[in-house]
């Protein structure tokens, strides 16, 4: 079983050398991390900011997300964080790092890890396009 070594749903930015610093240990050779950023532009029309809601569980969930991922695999360990309120192009919403003694584990540790987050955690978020249109997207 791999280690989980931390999870936050929160308002703060996300800190991605804190979250390979959470998973970093002698016996790993290999930390990969994913960032999901707040890009300028969805289906064609340009974003300028997004507003994430979180389930008032979504914390827990988060944690649970994690410990699953973290039981599928042995030798790994893992840190992930999303974000929720408001954030504009460029911001970080979420981070899932993941070290093991190789790359090849951590790089399928981490895409199973973000897979199960985008599926499975219960926060929205609300697009704010640059035509002043707004659009509701659901991550359930």
């Amino acid at each position: 079983m791999g280690e989980v070594t931390w999870t936050a749903v929160t308002v703060d930015p996300l800190v991605v050398a804190w979250h390979e610093d959470k998973v970093a240990h002698a016996h790993m050779g290999a930390v990969v991390t994913f960032c999901g950023v707040v890009r300028d532009h969805d289906g064609g029309l340009g974003v300028r900011a997004l507003h994430y809601e979180g389930h008032p569980h979504a914390a827990d969930m988060l944690a649970q997300i994690a410990d699953d991922v973290a039981r599928r695999y042995g030798g790994v360990r893992l840190a992930v964080s999303h974000r929720v309120g408001d954030l504009v192009v460029g911001d970080v919403a979420l981070v899932a790092s993941v070290s093991s003694a190789h790359r090849k584990l951590a790089f399928e540790v981490c895409d199973v890890l973000v897979d199960e987050v985008k599926k499975r955690l219960p926060v929205w978020k609300e697009q704010f396009f640059v035509d002043g249109s707004s659009q509701w997207v659901g991550a359930l």
